[in-house]
């Protein structure tokens, strides 16, 4: 006997940091508004959407928002309330399903393959979950249907705000064959700019690509690109998965050399960490430095700080400060990262700036 089709649901809030701020206080309701520490420092951590109109996004620097949107009303963030929506919004997903996998404070996926209630129809599910949630909290949330996880989500993505949208295992070929590389949750812009040095600008390119070729540029995660253009994604539902640590890092076609050099590479990487950390409403004790050299053999170094950082200006000094001659020196770098552990939930005041 075949096993089931998986069901799986990823729901994503609207806006949530902002959709808290705006349901909280009347007078922010219909109006462009970010959320962010004040400060020339100081990045946007959620938009509204009436500021995105101006295109205000999420991990733009402030000043580049205020540009933009002249009148753009900021409001400094909240981390208990968030996390008590949060607690609300969980408690909704565990009233249809045990295998509940938090992403972050406003992002999950839920396996519904064996629904506790709701009946068998997950996207009946999806909608019925929109609704609580909205009858819970105020707030609105969007969610992507269909069978796995790299789907759910990309499902999610697709229409924003207050959406529900499903992707059948028929529809996958011709949906993700047009799609540019940049779609695909897990590429980013460098990377992407390498695919497309390679010729691989779309879905149907990476479809067509030799996956032994992609792990040879990119290392195991090639082969995962290959899987997903296909609509392969096997990783289960896992609530049971915490956020142990969280970073990123970054290969380079051209190898970097000298001490200088690698420093400045630092901060592009500490942004996607502070944007990932910002996410999950967490900050972190410890910094890793990661340096694969360009015959792959791996180096790591790590400090602990006495109080907890997610701010991309600090990461990156702590990283640099990491970077030693004796580790560079006469090695050429092919792939450095920056992550986080020791996790807590960040300060509601801004932490100090080195």
């Amino acid at each position: 006997m075949s096993a089931p089709v998986r069901k799986v649901i990823h729901v994503d809030m609207d806006a949530f940091y902002a959709s808290v701020e705006q349901r909280d206080d009347p007078a922010l309701r219909g109006r462009a508004l970010a959320v962010a520490w004040g400060g020339k420092r100081s990045v946007v951590l959620t938009a509204s959407y009436q500021a995105r109109v101006f295109g205000v996004r999420s991990a733009m620097p402030l000043y580049r928002a205020l540009e933009r949107c002249p009148d753009l009303l900021v409001v400094p963030p909240r981390f208990e309330a968030y996390r008590e929506v949060s607690t609300q919004i969980r408690a909704v997903f565990h009233e249809f399903t045990p295998l509940v996998e938090p992403l972050s404070l406003d992002e999950a996926y839920l396996d519904v393959t064996y629904p506790l209630k709701g009946g068998p129809s997950a996207t009946r599910l999806a909608g019925r979950i929109k609704r609580d949630i909205l009858d819970c909290t105020g707030l609105s949330a969007t969610a992507g249907v269909s069978v796995n996880k790299f789907l759910a989500k990309l499902a999610s993505g697709l229409h924003k705000p207050d959406g529900l949208t499903v992707i059948l295992p028929e529809q996958v070929e011709a949906l993700l064959a047009p799609l540019p590389v940049t779609d695909f949750h897990g590429i980013g812009p460098a990377t992407a700019a390498r695919l497309r040095a390679h010729g691989i600008h779309t879905g149907a390119d990476l479809r067509r690509s030799d996956p032994a070729q992609l792990t040879g540029w990119f290392g195991k995660v090639g082969e995962h690109y290959w899987r997903v253009a296909h609509g392969l994604d096997d990783r289960p539902v896992d609530p049971h998965r915490p956020h142990k640590s969280i970073g990123a890092e970054e290969t380079y076609g051209d190898d970097l050399r000298g001490v200088q050099v690698v420093r400045q590479a630092l901060p592009p990487i500490a942004a996607s960490v502070e944007r990932r950390l910002l996410r999950a409403g967490l900050a972190g004790r410890t910094v890793v430095l990661k340096i694969k050299y360009d015959d792959w053999s791996i180096v790591t170094r790590r400090t602990t700080l006495t109080h907890a950082i997610w701010h991309a200006g600090e990461l990156a000094q702590v990283a640099s400060n990491l970077v030693t001659p004796e580790l560079v020196q006469g090695r050429a770098v092919r792939l450095l990262g920056i992550t986080c552990a020791g996790l807590v939930p960040p300060y509601d005041p801004p932490p100090r700036l080195l």
